[in-house]
């Protein structure tokens, strides 16, 4: 069998007129009859790009230079946007971000669920900048360059980008990345340090580092001095996620984040499940609850409800609540969080919610409304599996356009709900994440 050869690249700057824009936020154009995806350009633009790829179906491309801008295009707030993999579409105003996400939405109900809502929701928007209160950040000690290395992925690559700032991540944080990079370029073990986990709470903000060496003295005392200066809380993790611990054993606080509208603290460990933009956060809880129209007689099934992040506001208005979680960790973060609360009408389940060869108890009890939270994956398991009978009213929090576009057709096709409502929150600027939330009725 003869040995695959790689397509050549064309070399030089080609010219191009954008036509639109694909679900990754790239240019599209067509090039002798091929497509061609142009990061960094925006509909109507020419521009000049070069390849960066070549494949029998379509190609890759970058921008080099803008020959007509579009309206839409604005001066990127980071001097690392198109370098930094961290961002996508910083050259795209906000506003049409948005319009953008949207459009991605109503596409994908068309034509992946054969469904279209009867009314489209204005989208949530929050900031665009210092938004992000949970990120992982990669951690490199660079032998050529002799430095440290703390940030997000170079684009298209998998080396650590070099930055000094981020402007996306919690200023807290992201301006702090060069006080990081020098921290750890004064640990013995620099080179054994793979990444850091970032948790910014109410009361603190969380550092997981990640170390495949054990820390010395020295080390520690470092890290114990860096803390304090810089109001963090060190948290060392050796190994799984069951090996983080707190570097300062004497502190006994446990993070949380506040939700004033319904009177809760939500507590939470620094590597559990969260939601990234805290804005956004409470904005969509209370759009939640509005949309499942919760009330005083209403039995309420969450599924997918991590630390309690719907399950307790929902627990404030409804007569009982039940909250499914496949991680039995967060089962307990949440049946924590209740008792912290003083919330005594809900309860909390641990149940792997794509395998229903179990005949679990909470599949028995009756609901009249549902609200699901699930991963990008979809929840078209537990759809098919739900008695919704008697469920008058769904509400589906959703990561991934396509998969609550697929499971809005079962639920519309064959469940025989209607898609009363939809629309976008912007949990991601400058990124093409799309993230969104749909109600469903008898």
């Amino acid at each position: 069998m003869g040995r695959r050869h790689r397509k050549k690249i064309p070399q030089g700057l080609f010219k191009a007129t954008i036509e639109s824009l694909s679900h990754e936020g790239r240019g599209v154009t067509h090039v002798d009859d091929k497509v061609v995806f142009v990061d960094n350009a925006l509909p109507g633009e020419e521009v000049e790009f070069n390849y960066v790829s070549t494949r029998a179906k379509f190609s890759e491309g970058v921008t080099e230079n803008v020959i007509s801008a579009s309206d839409q295009r604005i001066e990127p707030g980071c001097e690392y946007f198109g370098y930094c993999g961290g961002c996508s579409l910083q050259h795209m105003s906000a506003e049409a971000q948005i319009e953008h996400k949207q459009s991605v939405l109503l596409e994908q109900f068309t034509h992946l669920g054969n469904v279209t809502p009867k009314e489209v929701m204005p989208p949530l928007t929050g900031p665009v900048f210092g938004y992000r209160h949970k990120a992982r950040l990669g951690v490199k000690y660079v032998i050529k360059k002799e430095r440290v290395l703390v940030g997000f992925r170079e684009k298209r690559s998998p080396f650590i980008a070099d930055i000094k700032h981020c402007e996306v991540v919690h200023p807290d944080v992201g301006h702090k990345i060069s006080d990081l990079q020098a921290l750890i370029e004064n640990l013995s073990i620099k080179d054994q340090i793979p990444q850091i986990e970032v948790a910014v709470s109410d009361n603190g903000i969380a550092l997981v580092m990640r170390h495949l060496a054990e820390f010395t003295e020295d080390d520690l005392d470092q890290l114990k001095s860096f803390e304090q200066k810089h109001n963090f809380k060190f948290y060392l993790q050796p190994g799984g996620y069951e090996t983080v611990h707190r570097l300062d054993e004497s502190d006994k606080s446990e993070l949380f984040y506040r939700l004033d509208d319904h009177d809760l603290n939500i507590y939470f460990q620094p590597i559990d499940f969260t939601q990234i933009n805290v804005e956004i956060n409470q904005k969509m809880i209370n759009l939640a609850l509005e949309l499942l129209d919760v009330n005083e007689n209403d039995n309420v099934l969450d599924l997918f409800c991590g630390v309690g992040n719907f399950t307790l506001p929902i627990a404030r208005k409804a007569k009982s609540v039940v909250g499914i979680e496949g991680d039995e960790g967060l089962v307990q973060r949440a049946k924590h969080n209740a008792d912290m609360n003083n919330i005594d009408n809900v309860e909390f389940y641990a149940a792997d919610l794509a395998d229903f060869d179990q005949d679990y108890d909470f599949m028995k009890k009756s609901y009249n409304k549902i609200l699901l939270d699930p991963a990008r994956t979809g929840a078209k398991e537990i759809i098919a599996a739900l008695n919704t009978k008697n469920v008058e009213r769904i509400v589906y929090v959703s990561c991934n356009p396509a998969t609550l576009a697929r499971d809005a057709g079962i639920l519309v096709n064959e469940k025989k709900f209607k898609l009363k409502k939809a629309g976008v929150m912007d949990m991601f600027p400058h990124t093409a994440h799309v993230e969104s939330i749909a109600v469903f009725t008898k």
